[in-house]
């Protein structure tokens, strides 16, 4: 049984516009995070939000969210491929559904999904990014990986090719378990341990605990949009604690003019394969740097070599 639910977005501190959207309908709950310039983001995100809201569900555990999220991505990619001032745009999205005593997850991007059980959280999603290529491979440590430059490098997302790749998992669910969804925009200002400390503080009010996570993460920089999606396992009737306000994209927003069509900035796209191909050409070099170090050794040698010969002649 769902217990208490909430939900908070905010802009932060240095962005115009919010490219968040989320949905918190039980047992469905999700969060989206738009990339692609201007308000190009936030088209993608609603969109993709919109389509899992108007479908529903209610049953169909992994399968239903994975047909979900392809119906999403559909959506996006077919505005992004007749719009030209959308062109590019794409959006993360993390989904769950609650059924019994299981809750189901749909993943792409790097949007995260987390759950607190006995005051312990555990990542469940796997970040879709180059840092979480380069953690897995051992070229990058954690702590390198939290400052690193390109840390918004997302190796999938919907709306960049007409079908989408998407992770399902189950989870069982016990009494008294908090999921959370929420966006890179919490993540990357606020470290794990911290999300946990205040949660636990907040335990009591699901609410307060979402603006405080929000808090925290402008205080840490407020570098992206913030949103955080709660709900919690309990044996009671479903309890509706949290501010669940859908922030609707206005209908004078869904269009957008040349103007407003620009580049995104920090976030991009990138496949595996490219990745792989970098990697490579990285270690070509290297190689390559590597032989000319050692015949420019052996050049020395030699020439080492000659002139105490003729010395020795002499």
């Amino acid at each position: 049984m769902i217990g208490r639910v909430g939900a908070v977005t905010d802009p932060g501190r240095t962005r115009r516009h919010n490219e968040d959207a989320y949905v918190i309908e039980p047992p469905l709950f999700a969060i989206a995070d738009g990339m692609g310039g201007a308000q190009a983001g936030e088209v993608a995100s609603r969109l993709a939000t919109a389509a899992l809201k108007e479908a529903g569900a209610n049953g169909g555990g992994e399968r239903r969210i994975a047909d979900l999220i392809q119906e999403a991505n559909r959506r996006v990619y077919d505005r992004s491929s007749s719009d030209p001032n959308t062109s590019g745009m794409g959006t993360t999205i993390t989904v769950a559904l609650v059924e019994d005593d299981r809750v189901s997850f749909g993943h792409v991007g790097d949007s995260r999904a987390y759950l607190i059980r006995n005051a312990r959280m555990e990542q469940l999603t796997e970040d879709h990014s180059l840092v979480n290529e380069l953690l897995k491979t051992g070229k990058l440590s954690r702590e390198e990986a939290e400052t690193h430059p390109q840390r918004s490098v997302i190796t999938r997302a919907l709306g960049t090719d007409p079908d989408v790749d998407v992770d399902t998992f189950s989870v069982q669910a016990e009494t008294g378990d908090l999921f959370l969804l929420c966006s890179d925009g919490l993540t990357d200002m606020v470290p794990e341990d911290s999300i946990l400390e205040v949660v636990e503080r907040h335990r009591e009010d699901i609410d307060g605990a979402l603006r405080a996570l929000v808090k925290a993460a402008n205080r840490g920089g407020g570098q992206d949009n913030i949103t955080v999606v709660a709900f919690e396992i309990a044996d009671g009737v479903l309890a509706n604690d949290g501010d669940t306000r859908e922030q609707a994209l206005p209908e004078d927003e869904d269009t957008l003019s040349e103007a407003d069509a620009v580049p995104t900035v920090d976030t991009a796209v990138v496949s595996v394969s490219e990745i792989q191909a970098e990697d490579r050409a990285v270690r070509r070099r290297h190689l390559r740097r590597r032989i000319l170090a050692w015949l420019a050794i052996l050049l020395l040698v030699a020439v080492v070599g000659v002139v105490l010969y003729l010395g020795f002649v002499r």
